[in-house]
């Protein structure tokens, strides 16, 4: 309906950065980006602080059930991953700027979700949402916020997505609704509501993308994928 029924296209270089476009390194390197090291070492750090902060807390109040060895182990595998794999990006090209951008969502939605009033009605209205009202929820509004906030990551998608196809097109994103709902099933989302983490449903989409790309490759036919 936007579109006229119409394709649109192609669009200037500027805005296909959006999707294939890369960080600059701003040290000069030539054959290695040491920016993008050094945001994966920030991250990682930022990561094992806050794991090792909540531990901490845990202890204090004796919520602490984790053994040492398990939870150290864990924060080791977080580290080895996150450093490997900015050492990938780093002797690539750098950080895309889609993979910036999709972190930075991740950060925001689960301060949101785990910091935030805001996030904690959310949670209240999925588990129970009579009970949710009745506890002075305003569950209309919070409804209404919670579209406004899915139609504007919606259109952040599309942006992304037309920048890389370099084309916009009225069937664009057909079929994604039952990968995007599977994802955030396989992070751990439940059908009644109130259960799940952004890094769950982040975790979804990485399997179901390399589930989709993997099959592509191996060369498994369209049938047996869509199976």
């Amino acid at each position: 309906t936007v579109l006229g029924g119409a394709s649109v296209g192609p669009f200037p270089p500027s805005f296909q950065l959006l999707s294939s476009g890369f960080i600059p390194d701003v040290f000069g390197i030539s054959g290695f980006n040491l920016l993008a090291l050094v945001i994966g070492a920030i991250v990682t750090g930022v990561i094992v602080f806050f794991n090792f902060k909540e531990r901490r807390n845990q202890q204090e109040h004796g919520l602490a059930e984790e053994p040492d060895v398990i939870f150290y182990g864990r924060n080791l595998l977080v580290a080895v991953a996150f450093l490997g794999f900015a050492i990938l990006m780093a002797s690539y090209k750098g950080l895309p700027n889609v993979l910036v951008v999709m972190f930075a969502l991740i950060a925001l939605f689960v301060f949101i979700t785990t910091r935030t009033t805001f996030g904690r009605r959310v949670y209240a209205m999925g588990g129970n949402e009579k009970a949710a009202k009745l506890s002075g929820i305003d569950t209309e509004r919070m409804t209404f916020m919670i579209f406004v906030i899915m139609g504007a990551l919606a259109a952040l998608a599309g942006l992304i997505f037309a920048a890389r196809l370099n084309v916009a097109t009225p069937k664009a994103g057909l079929g994604f609704e039952l990968e995007v709902i599977a994802a955030c099933f396989i992070g751990g989302a439940a059908v009644t509501g109130g259960v799940g983490k952004i890094i769950g449903a982040v975790i979804g989409a990485f399997i179901i993308g390399v589930m989709n790309n993997g099959m592509s490759i191996l060369g498994v036919g369209i049938d047996w994928q869509q199976v």
